[in-house]
């Protein structure tokens, strides 16, 4: 079959792959038929995600049709359209009882590589994502094998077009839970979103849902501005305006009630915070670049929340604490746990609430993607997401 698979840093490429087969009584196999490039993807194409290797398949962002299960397999039958949660999930562990799917303890079988860099802690594993969780093959090919797939895959009985629901496997629902856990309340709270790529975008259109007053994006692509003023959000471009400026005048000079970044450890950004976290990422000093969320915590109101579904790898530094402290703001971060939200979401599609294909802008192939992660990365041509037809 064909398949994206890492290369080494900055390169990916199109491969002639085995098929793959059950291996685990619990297994399904399933023909995709739609496929993304995600934000968190470039991280690996930048190559500051640990523990990848050449050949790796790529991607975690996919839906398609069963058409082999495994003999232990109740829930699923061939031909079942599904889209597949990004984060793999056992569902019987302590942490899948009480919702928090991406916590799983049984699903990652590299859990120690992640222990020994996050100090005694692992989340689940993840498809596509690097062999510190799980190295599992990704979603990004013709075929994939789903562990857990009474767990994890969930039908799609409607006739919605797979732009409509591709996005539930991921991004949707990680926009929605950034702002779900800002405990927004309606009517009243003020959200900014750091980010308008896919996940802020979902993130700014799921706190407008969930009643914000207002919903302030900052991000410095014209594009993607864009497309959350198109939505009914006030957005800021950092390159011309004083961040912290612009937030406090946009509320009263409070700040925002609810910050959310939707950036994570790439930030972009100017001064000489910014300039020390890239010097430290180049020279594999540090992992991440934290400009946002620096900025997000000295924007936000007291006692307000940070929200973080951006993805950060490793050690921070130069966090201004002290303010979060004296301000009193709560944390809320971590991988989403995707199984919990996609029947609610979907639930929100089928009413016509919204339709998540709004934030495409490119369509291809598997052969064409190459290119594409490139101009995703660079944010050329007006891109802010890539879907992948695996059989164009």
């Amino acid at each position: 079959m064909k398949a994206i698979v890492w290369q080494g840093t900055n390169s990916v490429g199109v491969e002639t792959v085995p098929d793959p087969t059950l291996l685990l009584p619990t297994d399904a196999i399933v023909r995709v038929t739609s496929t993304a490039i995600c934000g968190s993807d470039l991280h690996l194409l930048d190559g500051v995600i640990p523990s990848m290797e050449k050949g790796d398949i790529l991607g975690h962002e996919f839906m398609g049709e069963v058409v082999e299960v495994g003999r232990d397999v109740r829930k699923l039958k061939v031909g079942d359209r599904v889209v597949v949660p990004f984060n793999i999930a056992c569902g019987a562990c302590d942490p899948c009882r009480r919702g928090l799917f991406s916590a799983c303890d049984n699903s990652n079988p590299n859990h120690r590589m992640a222990e020994a860099l996050y100090g005694g802690v692992s989340g689940g594993g993840l498809f596509g994502y690097s062999h510190m969780y799980g190295g599992y093959a990704g979603g990004q090919a013709q075929y994939v094998r789903v562990p857990f797939a009474d767990v994890g895959p969930y039908r799609i009985e409607s006739d919605l077009r797979d732009e409509q629901v591709l996005f539930l496997t991921d991004i949707f629902p990680t926009g929605y839970q950034a702002a779900e856990n800002c405990g927004i309340v309606p009517g009243r709270d003020v959200v900014a979103v750091f980010g308008a790529g896919p996940v802020g975008q979902f993130a700014a259109r799921s706190a407008q849902m969930l009643g914000a007053a207002n919903v302030i994006v900052i991000d410095r692509v014209p594009e993607r501005l864009a497309m959350a003023a198109a939505a009914g959000c006030q957005v800021i471009n950092y390159e011309q305006e004083d961040v912290l400026i612009a937030l406090r005048e946009a509320t009263g000079g409070r700040g925002p009630d609810h910050v959310i970044d939707a950036v994570g450890m790439e930030a972009h950004g100017h001064g000489p915070g910014a300039l020390v976290d890239t010097a430290k990422q180049r020279l594999k000093l540090s992992f991440d670049r934290i400009t946002a969320l620096r900025w997000a915590l000295l924007s936000c109101a007291k006692g307000g929340t940070v929200s973080l579904p951006g993805v950060y790898g490793g050690l921070i530094d130069k966090v201004p604490m002290g303010a979060a402290f004296a301000k009193g703001l709560t944390f809320k971060m971590g991988q989403t746990h995707t199984h919990r939200h996609i029947g609610p979401l979907l639930s929100r599609i089928e009413a016509g609430e919204i339709d998540p294909s709004f934030v495409i802008t490119h369509r291809a192939s598997l052969d064409q993607a190459p290119d594409l992660y490139r101009t995703f990365r660079d944010k050329h041509d007006g891109c802010v997401k890539v879907v992948l037809n695996p059989w164009a």
